[in-house]
């Protein structure tokens, strides 16, 4: 028991407990069981299967078409110039393809009409070919 020596009466007991100690242990526990509690959650033992090294798997082979329009407005297919009649049915020949639709690259002059590139993404639309790609010149 503690004595309160500012009071009157100095040799009377104090009958009030000090709770103080016992708040700060409790508010340490919560911490420690805090930080300790999902550390001990994330933790399973697996033991992962092995795999050779020397089995690898070759990159997707990428399946793109580059149609390029040209300064006086000629349409190729990639190297082969074609006309516009003709790149519409290699673009339907490529929409009736099995699979996975590949990317289309449309290359446009610098001096070109933006007209033509917007027909040609017409086209694509026409024919549910959403994956395009619009290429520039890297600077």
């Amino acid at each position: 028991m503690a004595r309160d020596f500012k009071r009157a009466n100095k040799l009377a007991v104090i009958s009030d407990l000090n709770v103080t100690p016992l708040i700060d242990l409790a508010f340490s526990l919560l911490i420690i069981f805090m930080i300790t509690t999902p550390v001990i959650e994330q933790y399973n033992r697996i033991d992962l299967p092995d795999q050779s090294s020397n089995d690898t798997q070759p990159p997707p082979k990428l399946d793109d078409q580059f149609i390029t329009i040209d300064a006086e407005g000629m349409y190729h297919w990639g190297q082969d110039p074609i006309s516009k009649a003709e790149l519409e049915v290699r673009l339907d020949e490529v929409a009736i393809r099995e699979g996975e639709k590949p990317v289309i690259h449309i290359r446009g002059d610098r001096s070109l009409r933006y007209q033509k590139i917007f027909d040609v993404i017409n086209m694509l639309k026409a024919r549910n070919l959403t994956k395009l790609s619009l290429d520039t010149k890297a600077i």
